[in-house]
């Protein structure tokens, strides 16, 4: 196994693109996916029991019996599969707005990037790319990305896509080894950690190790749960991370 994938599941028994994750298990034999049921109150458990006895080496699950939010199950899974062997772990969004099919390209800039530690998604409308997003998303989404470079100090273009590969070190494993802060950007306090603890160890902030690739394909999924109240609660916990994580020596 090269890759293990954690998927976040919330309320996803009627959402989860079964077929799309059956058709790229059996096409991708190097990757794996850990589902980390977060309390859903439908059938989602029962459908990952199904997935986890069709691909008994390729699938497994955790099963969170409360609500945790999203930070909290990646956490969760990410710390599950620092364990199984895998070269590569990451997290990519239930709804596959990021389609599976992206993963080959992550593996391939950690493949011939040795210094580099993550391979993020990045939204970007180009020509040649299919990237649909809903209007009042976008332009909230590229609002909060100026304030996030602010905040970190660093020029990154998009921190909330829902698709991420990291190399597995040790490093990592600190990195998720407490529970975030935030419940609504932990992906910019992911960030915040890692430069953190680069700083502490006396090295230059990030250089190199974070790699933004621009998708060829992303789509807004209807039924997302984001609202655009977590827009306003980002703000909030954005002041958090800057106070308990940027600027704390």
């Amino acid at each position: 196994m090269k890759t293990l994938i954690v998927i976040p599941a919330y309320n996803e028994e009627r959402r989860l693109p079964k077929e799309s994750f059956r058709n790229f298990i059996t096409d991708s034999p190097g990757c794996s996916f850990l589902f980390v049921n977060d309390g859903s109150r439908d059938n989602t458990l029962g459908v990952l029991r199904e997935l986890k006895e069709e691909f008994p080496s390729r699938v497994d699950y955790l099963d969170l019996p409360v609500n945790r939010g999203k930070a909290e199950a990646v956490r969760q899974g990410i710390l599950a599969s620092l364990d199984r062997g895998a070269q590569y772990v990451g997290f990519w969004d239930a709804d596959l707005a990021t389609p599976l099919e992206a993963i080959p390209k992550f593996e391939a800039i950690l493949d011939s990037r040795e210094g580099c530690s993550l391979v993020m998604g990045a939204r970007v409308k180009l020509l040649g790319r299919n990237i649909e997003r809903f209007a009042r998303r976008h332009y909230l989404g590229r609002a909060s990305a100026t304030l996030i470079s602010i905040v970190l100090g660093i020029p990154v273009y998009d921190t909330q896509c829902g698709a991420k590969l990291f190399r597995v070190s040790s490093e990592l494993r600190e990195i998720f080894s407490h529970p975030f802060l935030s419940r609504w950007v932990f992906d910019v306090e992911i960030l915040a950690r890692m430069i953190r603890f680069r700083r502490r160890g006396g090295l230059s902030a990030l250089n190199g190790e974070i790699y933004e690739l621009p998708l060829d394909e992303w789509r807004d999924i209807t039924g997302s749960k984001v609202s655009g109240k977590d827009y306003l609660r980002g703000l909030g916990d954005l002041w958090k991370i800057y106070w308990g994580t940027v600027r704390r020596p």
